[in-house]
């Protein structure tokens, strides 16, 4: 049996050479979504200890992409480093909470040996689960908590 790889969709736009500890990460997320909205949220109101741009892929007036680019950046969570790199799913989760604080404990957790491949079992479960839990957001009408965009 073969194994397959996800293959993230190129960048939506151009990304500054360079990384490091301080390096600027940019996160794709889809503000369609009501959990990922309350997720992003939350996230937001923190303040980063590097840049951090916020870029709602769920918008075409906000982001331009061809329409399959937008369907794969909306299908899993994503997070474009400074020097150009997508990461998507536990290993995008993880570079996002090691630039907030009070998240970082966990992506040093996160990183140890076999827990990023444990991490990706239980966010593709999640995904399995998530058009449903997204009816039950929906209905619940509780708001999330909305940013201006930077």
């Amino acid at each position: 049996m073969v194994a397959t790889q996800h293959r993230s969709p190129a960048p939506p736009t151009a990304a500054p050479a360079g990384d490091g500890p301080d390096a600027a990460i940019e996160v794709l997320y889809d503000g369609s979504c009501p959990l990922c909205r309350r997720e992003i949220a939350l996230y937001r109101g923190l303040e980063p200890l590097r840049p951090v741009r916020w870029l709602d892929v769920s918008d075409p007036l906000l982001t331009p992409l061809p329409d399959r680019q937008r369907a794969a950046f909306l299908s899993r969570f994503h997070i474009r480093r400074q020097d150009g790199q997508l990461l998507n799913g536990a290993r995008a989760f993880i570079a996002l909470w090691a630039a907030l604080p009070g998240w970082r404990w966990l992506a040093r957790l996160a990183v140890l040996p076999g827990v990023p491949s444990l991490l990706e079992l239980a966010y593709r479960g999640f995904l399995l689960v998530r058009p449903g839990l997204q009816r039950i957001a929906r209905r619940s009408g509780t708001p999330d908590r909305t940013w201006p965009a930077p």
